[in-house]
């Protein structure tokens, strides 16, 4: 489903107090550990919460389970649990990798401040072994060396939705693993595109 920005705003509504509260979670955490970049804090809710909403909403009803890695400070993963906690959506199964022990904690706090269902794994994606129906990551590492990384974790259902940005065309070009790629309109960065991945093949 493409929305507009306007149709984004309005359907995540009923999920807009929670969101806020997360917010203000990431910013008072963002004073003592790096989740997000300080030069992005002005337009952050558009860069980063709309932003990762949209990922949502590209999910289907057949697609139960999720795992985000790299998940940092919660971008997209937190958003999606929440957004698929207030507006019931089809994810029985949200697990966020990170390695990173105080970005863990700071997910954990999330978890329990805004009571999502959510499962936190301290580990290098490379050393989990979950074969989920979507994968995300945003921000987090090029497109040839994430589908190394996620060797382990992708079936032949999975399918990735990854936010790119500017240099989206040329990861494309880099990339060396047999994948369909389709490339998605980002309705809040006209600089990127979110990339569907799906029939990867390992040789």
């Amino acid at each position: 489903m493409i929305l507009s920005k306007e149709e984004l705003e309005q359907k995540i509504e009923p999920a807009i107090p929670l969101l806020k509260e997360y917010w203000a979670l990431l910013l008072r955490w963002q004073k003592s550990v790096n989740l997000i970049s300080d030069k992005t804090i002005k337009e952050g809710w558009t860069r980063h919460i709309l932003d990762s909403a949209q990922l949502y909403f590209l999910l289907s009803n057949q697609q139960d389970s999720l795992m985000d890695v790299g998940s940092g400070g919660g971008l997209p993963a937190i958003v999606i649990a929440i957004l698929n906690q207030t507006l019931k959506g089809p994810l029985t199964s949200i697990t966020l990798v990170e390695s990173d022990l105080k970005k863990c904690l700071f997910l954990k706090e999330c978890a329990r401040t805004l009571h999502l269902n959510i499962n936190i794994l301290r580990e290098r994606i490379e050393r989990v072994e979950q074969s989920p129906k979507v994968i995300t990551a945003r921000a987090f590492a090029p497109l040839n060396e994430l589908l190394n990384l996620v060797q382990n974790n992708v079936s032949r259902e999975t399918i990735l939705l990854l936010p790119k940005g500017k240099s989206v065309n040329e990861e494309i070009k880099n990339n060396t693993i047999k994948c369909e790629i389709e490339k998605i309109k980002n309705i809040i960065n006209s600089e990127g595109c979110i990339l569907k991945i799906k029939g990867v093949e390992y040789v």
